[in-house]
């Protein structure tokens, strides 16, 4: 959808973003907790998105590997979300609910709608209210675009009450429950030159 935004438009609006201070992790609510490994085989932590990842490709998700979570992970979940987005909130590009603490990797493609689930866990709702991974498709001309990847490693306690969970649904049942969380940023743009960094390189904390 934002890909048709002409490009003198994009540029126009090249200071209209959400802001990273808006996505989840930036809560203060969420601030204390331990830390997770979160990296993919795809693309470095603050490195340029492959465009197959992208609107501009096969528009599947990308790989993501973690490790390590702490002791009394009950699951996983993890959101994905636009910092950059002309919008007032960051767009977001994915949730995926109640994934196993012993799981350590998410497959290239699969954020993909799965109606109520599998026992691998549930593909939630995007920003345009459906199941499964929503492509970056930035303004062209409207600069690079921050796609935050926010794992948290959550405690029993942690549970959503219905099937395909959005953004809103995911942090009311995941406050107070967060044992550990990892964060990875994938980049993105159009109109301009941006070369891929080294792939699988995650900056050291």
């Amino acid at each position: 959808m934002l890909q048709h935004i002409p490009e003198w438009l994009g540029h126009a609006l090249s200071g209209v973003r959400a802001g990273a201070e808006k996505v989840a992790i930036a809560d203060p609510a969420l601030s204390r907790f331990e830390k997770l490994e979160l990296s993919s085989p795809a693309f470095a932590d603050g490195g340029r998105l492959p465009d197959r990842f992208t609107a501009d490709g096969a528009g599947i998700s990308p790989p993501l590997t973690w490790r390590d979570p702490p002791v009394g992970t009950a699951h996983l979940a993890l959101l994905v979300e636009d910092a950059d987005s002309p919008t007032p909130q960051p767009l977001v590009h994915a949730v995926v609910w109640g994934m196993p603490p012993e799981a350590g990797s998410l497959a290239e493609g699969a954020m993909a709608a799965d109606g109520d689930g599998t026992e691998g866990g549930d593909v939630g709702r995007n920003s345009y209210l459906r199941e499964g991974w929503l492509p970056p498709d930035p303004p062209t001309g409207h600069g690079e675009h921050r796609y935050v990847f926010q794992l948290f490693a959550l405690g029993a306690g942690a549970q959503v009450t219905a099937g395909s969970p959005g953004r809103g649904a995911l942090l009311e049942a995941i406050g107070g429950h967060v044992l550990a969380a990892g964060v990875l940023i994938g980049t993105y743009s159009r109109g301009e030159p941006a070369a891929i960094g080294p792939v699988g390189a995650v900056a050291a904390a």
